[in-house]
Parts: structure tokens; sequence; C-alpha cells
């Protein structure tokens, strides 16, 4: 081992930084990409009528990218890198948390 040098321990093996894996952007293309579809879903239902809804409440709506983001890096991590998983698990929960904010602004 050299000096100066960073190992990771793994279990009963060691990981360079290298060797390391990197898991964050996928799952935040996959978050962005839930996000994305959940925001088209009230357009498929309510029609073009959704944007007089979506011109006060904007707000309430941009600040679910970000979590829908790290819920997507989460769940991507958690997976271990599962890509087909954590898609599905990402796009149910956002759709889920999305789908509520909608409906309680709804009501």
């Amino acid at each position: 081992m050299r000096d100066g040098q960073n190992f990771i321990i793994n279990g009963s093996e060691r990981l360079s930084p290298e060797d390391e894996t990197t898991w964050s952007l996928p799952g935040a293309v996959v978050g962005f990409a839930s996000w994305l579809l959940a925001l088209g879903i009230p357009f498929l239902v309510y029609g073009r009528n959704t944007l007089f809804f979506f011109l006060y409440t904007w707000p309430f709506f941009l600040a679910l990218m970000p979590v829908a983001v790290v819920v997507g890096i989460a769940f991507h991590s958690l997976l271990n890198g599962r890509l087909l998983f954590s898609l599905l698990t990402t796009i149910a929960l956002v759709v889920a948390i999305f789908g509520l904010l909608f409906l309680w602004l709804m009501g």
C-alpha cells in the first residue's frame, strides 16, 4: 500500500477510490424524470385548465423537485444501483407525493 492513498473497507475486501461505485447521477436523473412524469399527469387528467391551477401553486410543486431528486438518489443507493427497481420505486413514491400535494391543494 502506498502512502497517502485512501482505502475503503467494505466487509472483507478493500476498495480503492477508483473502484468505488458512483450512484448519484443515475439516481438524480431518475428522480428528475419521475418529477416530470408526475408533473404531466394532472395535464392528462384535467387538461389545459391545470395551467391556471399551477399559476398560483407552482412554488409547492417546484419544491418537490429537489425532494424527487433526493428520493431517486436514495433509492438508487439503497437498491445497490439496480436501475429498474430504483426507477419503479422512485416513480411510485414521487407520483404519490405529487398526487397527495395536488389533492391537498385542490381540497
